[in-house]
């Protein structure tokens, strides 16, 4: 399970104490948040005591993702709707995401993953998520 890093309400996550968390991998943290479409708000929310806090992104109207800082990594969580989903089984996606996605729960917003972004190779699956979100 995901252990995110910033759970306590009264410690909002600042570039430096992200950086300090993800360690060598904040690298991956800025390529991930570089590709994302401009313009974009990115918000800082709390979701509670288990899930902490957590940076939403947001084209328009549009939830994209969102980007939790863990303890040397960072995950990056997606909602994707029936449209997506169906453009991820078509996608260069490894077979072992593509039957995560087919298997999670379907709510009214979407099916939901989120990719522990611990390598290039993990980078390279969130951007193509990303992608996917964007085109659908």
């Amino acid at each position: 399970m995901t252990q995110n890093v910033f759970v306590d309400r009264a410690t909002r996550p600042t570039p430096e104490l992200v950086a300090k968390s993800l360690k060598a991998r904040g690298k991956y943290w800025d390529e991930f948040r570089r590709h994302v479409p401009r313009p974009v708000v990115e918000e800082w929310r709390y979701y509670g005591r288990t899930l902490g806090w957590s940076l939403k992104l947001i084209a328009g109207k549009r939830n994209l993702c969102f980007l939790t800082a863990c303890d040397g990594y960072f995950t990056a969580g997606f909602v994707l709707s029936d449209r997506a989903v169906l453009a991820a089984r078509r996608s260069a996606l490894p077979p072992d995401l593509i039957r995560q996605l087919a298997s999670a729960k379907k709510y009214v917003e979407g099916r939901g993953i989120r990719i522990e972004v611990r390598s290039r190779r993990a980078l390279e699956h969130a951007r193509l998520l990303l992608d996917i979100k964007r085109a659908s």
